[in-house]
């Protein structure tokens, strides 16, 4: 019999605290990367039209999330047959890896450890593990601001979402989702090269976060109750405020949240390799983060994934003894 959404949720959550996301397993993503590379090498032709480039990218990304769910249901299905016990556990191991909460814990404090220590030159290279501007300069308050950022929005597409569609339609829905998530980071650029051919990969991760980001943002607001020194008012009042600012229209509302809650400005300009792109300011009212703040924030976000677990968990149950009635 297969695992009850429950156990599965509560499950995976546990093996990621224990395991986090080594280094060496081989982690599905990897596998998503590389036929995404392979995908656009096959379905993109140099100088095709700007409809071609739609047209093909859209296929690449239909094609990559049907693959990855009938795939997952797939070697799912087949592990039951050979036996319940392997059965259940590869739907614990997929589950785990659709989950990042650990690794994401443990990369942001090795930045803030790094600025405790003093090594700005370490804080940045660690920093430039889990973000995508340019890290090279950036002072203490920038690092800081970075992490920060990084630890809300990822808090959604690293744990909440995956979560949010675990429960809903358990390891083959989340899995999709992480296709969908992986094709956004790769191709879903809204600059000259991926701009018609990663169109449809950007929008369909705009579309499966819409829910999760709002579920993050409420996420962070009640964890500020439970940690010193946060502002679980103010969290809620400048996500309202300024949640809808960010270019994207997922990405600023735990960012927001977050501002609130630690009551420090977020957003504002970044470098990418070396072109500076402007953004909207959050928390516009507030100081520039310190050390202490990015602390603040992994407490957080380390909160809202046990709180989004233990929602998950009392929701798929009560579901389930409702259908059990």
């Amino acid at each position: 019999m297969p695992l009850n959404r429950s156990t599965l949720l509560a499950a995976s959550y546990l093996v990621d605290q224990i395991a986090g996301d080594p280094e060496w397993f081989p982690h599905p993503v990897r596998l998503m990367g590389m036929a995404i590379a392979r995908g656009e090498a096959v379905l993109r032709r140099p100088h095709q039209s700007d409809a071609a480039d739609l047209t093909s990218g859209a296929v690449l990304t239909v094609a990559l999330v049907a693959a990855t769910y009938y795939g997952t249901t797939l070697t799912i299905r087949r592990a039951y047959r050979r036996s319940e016990t392997l059965g259940r556990f590869t739907e614990i191991l997929l589950g785990w890896t659709c989950l990042a909460a650990r690794d994401l814990q443990r990369e942001a404090t090795a930045v803030t450890d790094a600025i405790t220590g003093g090594d700005i030159l370490l804080a940045r290279l660690r920093l430039a593990r889990i973000v995508g501007r340019d890290t090279q300069n950036l002072d203490v308050h920038e690092i800081s601001r970075a992490v920060i950022e990084t630890v809300a929005e990822s808090a959604s597409d690293g744990f909440v979402a995956p979560l949010f569609y675990m429960a809903l339609g358990g390891v083959p829905l989340a899995m999709a989702y992480k296709a969908v998530n992986t094709l956004d980071s790769m191709i879903g650029h809204a600059d000259s090269r991926y701009f018609y051919f990663g169109k449809a990969a950007a929008r369909l991760d705009d579309a499966a976060n819409y829910l999760p980001a709002r579920l993050t943002a409420a996420g962070i607001v009640a964890a500020s109750h439970l940690v010193d020194d946060a502002d679980p008012q103010c969290s809620r009042e400048i996500w309202r405020r300024d949640g809808a600012k960010h270019k994207s229209p997922n990405a600023g509302q735990p960012e927001s949240a977050m501002s609130g809650a630690l009551r420090v400005r977020l957003g504002g300009d970044n470098t990418y390799a070396g072109e500076r792109i402007p953004a909207q300011i959050l928390g516009r009212e507030f100081s520039a983060p310190a050390r202490e703040h990015a602390g603040r924030a992994i407490r957080i976000v380390s909160l809202v994934a046990l709180l989004g677990v233990g929602f998950g968990v009392l929701v798929t149950a009560l579901g389930q003894a409702r259908r059990a009635r």
